[in-house]
């Protein structure tokens, strides 16, 4: 039987405005993150949606961003470890204008091969997610909310529909703040039902 997932990413954090890689960094949600919290929960409370479980990341902008949700439907948030941001190595802090201009050629023509130095291997990545979404359908009637991160929910879409990770920037550019991404997963099958929904 297939389970849905509602995949959020969290709130807008301070190192949004310069575009710097979080990765698994702790960075705090600015005012307005924590507004689209707030109207993350209230979509989420006025959709009707009998969501069954609510889990997210162990990063502290995951968790301020589950929160009101968390509040409004009545849910304790379970904490998976493997929901975490990619780790990006010698680019976390940084944006890419402070970085090698060899090493951002080499990751932005393949960032799997030419991930950056120090990072979690990109692939292992893809396949750390998709196990964790995976998990949550075996045990989960659904439909369940997991809030995550940006890079991590475009590389476990990529594992989970047989696309190829390496083109993930290209095919999933961006996981806006608080926007819902919806898919079914039904054992190995996954399908894409909604992608970016706008909830703030």
């Amino acid at each position: 039987m297939e389970t849905r997932l509602l995949l959020v990413r969290h709130g807008e954090t301070e190192w949004h405005a310069e575009n710097r890689y979080a990765g698994t960094s702790e960075v705090g949600l600015t005012d307005r993150g924590r507004r689209q919290a707030e109207q993350l929960a209230a979509y989420l409370a006025a959709s009707g949606e009998r969501i069954s479980a609510l889990y997210r990341s162990p990063q502290a902008r995951a968790q301020v961003t589950a929160e009101p949700s968390a509040r409004a439907l009545g849910l304790e948030p379970v904490v998976l470890d493997d929901l975490r941001e990619v780790h990006f190595g010698i680019a976390e802090g940084r944006v890419l204008s402070e970085l090698d201009p060899q090493v951002v050629a080499a990751f932005r023509a393949d960032p799997v091969a030419g991930a950056f130095p120090g990072a979690e291997p990109t692939a292992d990545a893809a396949r750390r997610g998709a196990a964790a979404l995976r998990a949550i359908a075996a045990r989960e009637n659904g439909p369940v909310l997991v809030v995550a991160h940006n890079t991590l929910i475009r590389l476990t879409l990529c594992e989970l529909l047989g696309i190829p990770v390496h083109t993930y920037r290209q095919v999933f550019p961006r996981v806006e703040n608080a926007a819902l991404t919806e898919i079914g997963i039904d054992g190995d099958a996954t399908s894409l039902r909604r992608f970016n929904l706008p909830t703030a």
